[in-house]
């Protein structure tokens, strides 16, 4: 140990001697001053303004545009300045043949030579530590384990770097060849990932050698045993065949020799490194205070229920463009990632791939290629993607396994239990296309228990929970590809009907916008299902309150005559631009998008609601219109004619409730009703409706109202704990001698240092 130390010490004299290392210190305590300082000022420019914000140790340190994720940036290039001399100058010197007559081994040598670079490193890593500990004292709840969780990444991620520098120095006796062919293999290795991905047998070998993103989830806050593992071998194998070329050239062994031993310590690397990639042996420790990286408490609950194995098949059709590509072979470990964070809770779950073509709905394939077999679509689209078109089954074969084609034939997946429990997972239209906790958990939920019913009522010209027209509801009740439709957020979706009693099994009722009264015996039939506690949402529309009255009466309330209204030069007097109640955030949490944040409730064609508390319901006003609202009793065409507010006529300007929330104690649960003012506010046209000047959210309603009315079982609450670190102990004058300090003294004060041993060397 003692000559390891001694060869370290004598390199470092040797390095520090140079202008390389001080100039590599000073430009990177600059570089990271700069940023620090940037980022720090925009927070305190942030709150100067009288804005509120959590999370600011995260902004800062740990973002995708933080300073720790910059520092990633610059080490990719200054590693390989630093060990490009290591080996490569005791060559060129001759001082190698020095080295081999001293009484130490190659494994010492390079033992010495390595720890050098960790020392380095550590300083490095210090100079990152001076900026996390000014945080400790300026940031209130200061996230201190999640900034060590990226420090420990970082530090690894120059150990790796080092170790791979060392070996490429050791090659070649001209330094700059070694510092090139550093950054060639870090290349290599950041790019690896995506190379021979559609090879089933080398594809997990290629995807664990990349390096990249491997810091990433340190600086996120995430220290998992397979990053760590990945590091140590990696510095263990680049160091061992470091050693190995080392004894090769000193012993002049024969080159097939060498090249078994190569070949050996990297096959040893990759059995080591894909073992250690398997889901059973992996083990993690979120540091974060908010465990962003980890599942919520309700989706662990639901994988702890999941008992037996899973399995998760998905089906590919090569034919439908905008989504096969997400799980094509070269794409098949990014896709087994994204299930990664329940693999850590189940490591059992078995992912499974099934090619196929078989008809789907594009009208963009039938236009570029008309006339042509789906096989012929098939060849063409596969010579495009450079795949083999044998890889995907014939539409025959594929529905002898199973019948997708009310899926579409698009891009699904399905779960499956061990017991026999099954459902599908989907993507949407939308952004973000793939699904997220919410949906993944929900139909994980599925299979493990009976969930809620939401029946529809059918047979009186309601808006319609399968229709595809405007005002129907199809949208937020069960189209596959919309992510906030119910059966995608964990519902069963049914009609009903009045002409009998409601089965037992619905436990939310939505009756919208009928046009035709109630019978004798339909009405007996729901105030059967009322008096048994079921629960309901009540949708009315204008020109319906004589029809929709009789339906809430009961309740105490009652839909106002006429139509809401509010002049306004972007939009038709009719549109009530409605916000939800500080009481209303209380009873569903999505709320708080429109009440405390900017975004408001369309609803084109309101009417407001009159309401009593003498019915034995709590009544909470849950969406409302603004005070400058009237019921207009005599315009009727919003289009070509304007408005003018008469009291005189019956009308009336204040705030209306548009939405209300009903509940009252019915035997052993509470029951629940939703009552709304306006249909069109759910419909498949105003869910998907772009204003100018106006953010709505309507399907806020939509995913807050059923999480209320299913006794808060669906959808999944995600919620997490909020981040505490909101406050800055420092002003905009702190900030700004903290610039002065961090951007020209520090840096000053090492370059002032390094000319004073360069100064008292040349003394000497």
């Amino acid at each position: 140990m003692k000559k390891i130390l001694n060869i370290a010490i004598t390199e470092l004299q040797t390095l520090f001697y140079s202008p390389v290392a001080w100039l590599i210190l000073v430009v990177f305590t600059f570089q990271m001053s700069v940023g620090f300082s940037g980022l720090l000022e925009g927070w305190v420019n942030y709150f100067a303004t009288g804005r509120h914000a959590t999370e600011i140790t995260f902004d800062i340190f740990t973002s995708r545009y933080g300073m720790f994720s910059r520092v990633q940036q610059y080490l990719y290039l200054y590693i390989p300045l630093l060990t490009m001399s290591l080996m490569s100058r005791e060559f060129s010197s001759g001082s190698i043949k020095l080295l081999y007559s001293s009484p130490v081994t190659n494994v010492q040598i390079i033992l010495g030579k390595y720890l050098s670079m960790i020392i380095y490193s550590l300083i490095l890593i210090g100079i990152i530590m001076i900026f996390g500990l000014y945080g400790v004292f300026t940031i209130k709840n200061y996230e201190l384990a999640t900034v060590l969780s990226g420090v420990l990444g970082l530090f690894l991620l120059i150990s790796a770097y080092a170790a791979i520098g060392l070996f490429m120095s050791s090659l070649t006796p001209y330094q700059v060849i070694a510092a090139i062919g550093t950054l060639v293999i870090l290349g290599l290795l950041s790019y690896v990932s995506s190379m021979w991905q559609d090879i089933a047998f080398v594809r997990d070998i290629t995807y664990w050698l990349s390096i990249s993103g491997r810091s990433s989830s340190f600086i996120y806050g995430l220290i998992g045993s397979e990053d760590c593992l990945y590091f140590i071998i990696v510095i263990c194998l680049f160091l061992t065949l470091t050693i190995v070329r080392l004894q090769s050239n000193r012993q002049k062994s024969r080159w097939t020799v060498s090249l078994g031993k190569y070949a050996l310590v990297i096959s040893v690397a990759m059995l080591l490194g894909y073992t250690t990639s398997r889901p059973v042996f992996k083990v993690f420790y979120d540091a974060t205070h908010n465990k962003v990286n980890t599942l919520t408490k309700n989706s662990q609950d639901v994988i702890s229920r999941l008992k037996g194995g899973l399995t998760i098949t998905t089906y590919v059709n090569a034919l439908d463009e905008s989504n096969a590509g997400l799980a094509l072979p070269s794409a098949v470990n990014n896709d087994i990632s994204r299930f990664g964070q329940y693999t850590r809770f189940k490591p059992e779950i078995k992912m499974k791939y099934v090619y196929y073509y078989d008809t789907i709905n594009s009208a963009s394939l039938e236009k570029r290629f008309p006339n042509t077999t789906l096989k012929q679509k098939l060849d063409t689209l596969s010579k495009i993607r450079d795949i083999d078109p044998g890889m995907f089954i014939a539409p025959d074969e594929i529905k002898e396994q199973i019948d997708l084609s009310q899926e579409g034939n698009q891009f699904v997946r399905l779960i499956e239990r061990e017991s026999g429990e099954k459902t599908f997972l989907r993507i949407y239209n939308d952004m973000m296309k793939l699904p997220t906790e919410a949906e993944i958990t929900a139909a994980l939920k599925r299979l493990t228990m009976k969930l809620p019913k939401a029946g529809f009522l059918v047979g009186h010209g309601e808006r319609s929970s399968q229709g595809d027209g405007g005002r129907d509801y199809s949208n937020f009740a069960q189209v596959k590809n919309f992510r906030y439709a119910l059966i995608n957020q964990g519902f069963d979706v049914v009609d009903v009907s009045l002409d009998k009693e409601i089965a037992r099994d619905v436990t939310i009722l939505v009756i919208a916008d009928i046009r035709t009264p109630l019978t004798a015996d339909e009405q007996q039939n729901l105030d059967k299902y009322i008096a048994s506690g079921g629960n309901l949402l009540i949708a009315g529309d204008v020109k319906k309150q004589d029809i929709m009255n009789p339906l809430v009466k009961s309740f105490g309330v009652q839909f106002t005559p006429g139509v809401l209204v509010k002049p306004s030069n972007d939009q038709l007097a009719n549109l009530v631009v409605a916000s939800g109640t500080k009481r209303s955030e209380d009873l569903f949490y999505q709320f708080k998008r429109i009440y405390t944040d900017e975004y408001t409730v369309t609803m084109p064609g309101a009417v407001g609601l009159d309401y009593s508390t003498d019915k034995g319901f709590e009544v909470t006003p849950v969406v409302v219109s603004d005070s400058a609202t009237w019921n207009e009793l005599e315009t009727t065409n919003f289009l070509d004619d304007s408005v003018k507010f008469n009291p005189a006529a019956g009308e009336v300007q204040k705030s209306y409730a548009t939405g209300l929330a009903l509940s009252k104690k019915t035997g052993n649960k509470e029951q629940r009703i939703i009552i709304l003012g306006d249909a069109d506010c759910l419909s498949n046209n105003e869910l998907v409706a772009s204003r100018r000047k106006i953010w709505a959210s309507n399907f806020t309603l939509v995913t807050g109202f059923f999480y209320w009315l299913s006794d808060y079982e669906m959808p999944i609450d995600m919620r997490r704990p909020k981040g505490t670190d909101d406050e800055l102990f420092v002003g905009k004058k702190g900030a700004y001698r903290t610039r002065i300090a961090f951007v020209w003294v520090l840096p000053g004060l090492m370059l002032l240092s390094a000319l004073g041993i360069w100064i008292r060397r040349k003394g000497r």
